[in-house]
């Protein structure tokens, strides 16, 4: 049985029609590049919205991730009450190969 939700779902904008700058600039904020890492960590569909540690409230939340659905970086569905998230690595790499792995990697000075 299915049940109507109190909110439209989410539009997403598939990575194939993301130009280059646009996905950029959606990971070159801190709170965005934030969100992105911590779906890279976890579990596919595990993470909701309202689980993610940034320091910012729930509207400046729903922006930051209609930003990065707009980039083609993440799909949304509601689940219940929540509205879950996934990272769309592989279609993003198959547009922007590379660009994602540079931006994860750990960033941590080198010691030579």
């Amino acid at each position: 049985m299915t049940t109507a939700s109190h909110r439209a779902a989410p539009e997403h904008t598939h990575p194939d029609d993301v130009p280059v700058l646009t996905a950029l600039a959606a990971l070159a904020d801190p709170v965005r590049l934030t969100l992105v890492r911590e779906l890279a960590a976890s579990e596919t569909w595990s993470r909701a919205c309202g689980s993610f540690d940034v320091p910012v409230g729930k509207a400046a939340l729903s922006h930051h991730f209609a930003v990065l659905r707009a980039a083609g970086l993440v799909e949304q569905r509601d689940q219940g009450p929540k509205r879950v998230n996934r990272l769309r690595r592989t279609e993003f790499d198959a547009r922007f190969p590379g660009l994602l792995d540079l931006v994860l990697r750990d960033e941590s000075p080198q010691t030579t």
